[in-house]
């Protein structure tokens, strides 16, 4: 499997460029799942709900299963954050990639997702991590740099970079453990 970040300020396309990679490796014949950090309290379960009764009373772990879909609802007894490798080892391992959304701190080789419009800093002059820039204006970017720049607004040369360079996001679990 083939692990990418994506990384930059709230504002900045990494949702919406993520939305459209997908399609866009599924076109190339890539199985591609998500793991996305979420920064407040979310829920995907509604009051009323068979799941969610089971986790009122009490339950660890309700996983809900169909013929065309699993989910799995996992409650935390303590409060803590899974680092983003815990989170990559709850994945299916046959998917050839794993788009990371968020973690913007981690030690993940990452594309940062950077727009001049926002006001907000460029990370890749301080990341060592970040690989690459996608970004809407290549020239309004701070600092001058070797590191490929993207089109933010081209999901399809984005997808065909990242297979040229599949090797690089090979993913080593066993390095995380």
């Amino acid at each position: 499997m083939k692990v990418v970040g994506f990384a930059g300020y709230s504002g900045s396309g990494k949702t919406t460029l993520v939305e459209r990679l997908i399609p866009a490796l599924k076109l190339h014949g890539q199985r591609v799942s998500v793991v996305k950090h979420a920064h407040h309290r979310f829920d995907i379960d509604h009051p009323g709900k068979d799941t969610f009764r089971h986790r009122e009373a009490g339950a660890f772990e309700v996983v809900a299963a169909s013929s065309r879909r699993l989910a799995l609802i996992r409650e935390f007894e303590r409060e803590g954050e899974l680092t983003v490798h815990q989170l990559i080892a709850e994945l299916w391992p046959g998917v050839d990639w794993v788009l990371v959304e968020g973690y913007k701190d981690s030690d993940l080789l990452k594309i940062e997702v950077w727009r001049a419009a926002s006001g907000k800093p460029a990370r890749y002059p301080h990341d060592d991590f970040i690989v690459a820039i996608a970004t809407d204006d290549p020239s309004a970017l701070p600092e001058p740099t070797g590191l490929p720049v993207l089109d933010l607004n081209d999901a399809d040369a984005l997808a065909r970079w990242l297979i040229a360079h599949g090797e690089r996001f090979e993913y080593d679990a066993a390095l995380y453990i």
